[in-house]
C-alpha cells in the first residue's frame, strides 16, 4: 500500500442531492481542500490542509492526515452518513446500540 494512501477512503458528500465521493489518500486531500471555497476556511480545514501537507513530505503520519480530514469533514457536514472511521469512540456507541 502506498505510505499516503488512506487505510479507508474518506466517504463525503458535497451537497444533499450529490454522489458520495471518496478520497482514497494524502494527494487527492489536498486537492478537495486545495479548491475549497476562500472564507469558508476555518481553523479545523486549517489542521487538515497542514496534516495532509506534512504527510505529502513525511512529517506527519498519513493517519493523523486522515483523522484531521475526516473532523473537518465531519464538522462542515460533508461525511457521508455511512462513513465508517476506524477506531472511533463513536463506533463503540454503534455497536452497543446496534
Amino acid at each position: 500500500m502506498d505510505r499516503l494512501q488512506f487505510a479507508v477512503p474518506v466517504r463525503i458528500r458535497t451537497a444533499h442531492d450529490s454522489p458520495v465521493e471518496e478520497i482514497y489518500g494524502v494527494e487527492q486531500a489536498l486537492d478537495f481542500l486545495q479548491n475549497w471555497p476562500v472564507g469558508r476556511e476555518g481553523p479545523l480545514f486549517q489542521a487538515a490542509l497542514d496534516a495532509c501537507f506534512g504527510a505529502s513530505v513525511d512529517i506527519v503520519p498519513t493517519e493523523d492526515a486522515f483523522r484531521a480530514l475526516t473532523a473537518f469533514c465531519r464538522v462542515s457536514g460533508l461525511l457521508a452518513r455511512d462513513m465508517f472511521v476506524p477506531d472511533s469512540p463513536e463506533n463503540e456507541t454503534v455497536r452497543k446500540l446496534g
